[in-house]
């Protein structure tokens, strides 16, 4: 069996930075907490899940086509604009690859796309003999969670796995139909809207009695509640759109072929001297 680790790269990228202590420093006062960070989190998931494939996704600036079909997506997250270098998480962006390099492990952007469509056709496109484990904490993931595909989140220092009765715990919804609970309740980290008036537990009751999102669609005149009823007619536009903006699916042209995912990481034993001299030899670089 042939295992993939598909690594969302911004994901665990902010989480380092924002959670490790912002002390490690170079000589000169660059900073690489998350690079640190990073690659403890990496070796640990390495040793964990022993996967023969791993890939390491970033996103960039350009959020594909969801951004066209909707000019408020996503614009709630911060602007970077004003931000100095030191206060800026992609800034270690370099000094992680250049670590990744020396440790074995393949790395791509996503162009044209986002690094979430790009993971989402990788685990997708992984045929018999392949499991495609996600390590990210960015619960979008959950919607395909499956009997080849997994999800796993780095906490705690260990990795946690996401499973379809982990989901049906915490949401009332399969895997399947998590997409679809996301399109009723909308999601605000993106900025995505939801049906007025229809809650978590709502959108699990009504997926629980229809099965799937157009399947209430076409049978709205079940919906007992004159409310909830109303409001579902009234959100037929904006739930097609969540749709568009929520669901991954395959189709995304893959950077790097499957072959070139192979690897055989070699982590040095002391990874603090590693982040802090990818660290330095970024900062030589950009100075």
């Amino acid at each position: 069996m042939n295992t993939l680790l598909l690594v969302d790269g911004h994901n665990l990228l902010f989480r380092m930075f924002y959670g490790m202590p912002d002390h490690f420093r170079t000589r000169e006062g660059i900073r690489y907490n998350a690079v640190y960070g990073f690659l403890n989190a990496m070796a640990a998931a390495m040793y964990e899940l022993s996967p023969t494939h791993a890939l390491v996704l970033f996103d960039t600036e350009d959020c594909g086509e969801r951004r066209a079909l909707d000019a408020e997506y996503k614009a709630n997250r911060p602007d970077w604009s004003e931000a100095a270098e030191d206060e800026l998480p992609f800034s270690q962006i370099p000094a992680i690859c250049l670590a990744l390099d020396e440790c074995g492990i393949p790395h791509a952007e996503a162009r044209g796309c986002e690094a979430d469509d790009l993971i989402a056709s990788y685990a997708l496109s992984a045929g018999e003999g392949w499991h495609a484990m996600i390590l990210s904490t960015d619960r979008d993931y959950w919607q395909l969670v499956g009997e080849r595909i997994s999800v796993v989140r780095y906490l705690n220092g260990g990795c946690e796995l996401v499973t379809p009765d982990a989901v049906m715990r915490k949401y009332g919804v399969r895997p399947d139909q998590f997409a679809d609970w996301k399109c009723l309740v909308g999601d605000s980290s993106d900025n995505i809207p939801g049906v007025p008036g229809v809650g978590p537990k709502t959108a699990a009751a009504l997926l629980s009695a229809f099965g799937t999102l157009d399947e209430l669609l076409c049978r709205l005149d079940e919906v007992e509640k004159p409310r909830i009823r109303s409001a579902l007619g009234e959100s037929r536009e904006r739930m097609e759109l969540n749709r568009k903006l929520i669901l991954l699916g395959p189709g995304t042209p893959l950077p790097k072929p499957f072959e070139e995912l192979l690897c055989a990481p070699l982590f040095p034993r002391n990874l603090l001297t590693l982040a802090r001299t990818c660290a330095e030899a970024c900062g030589s670089d950009s100075g």
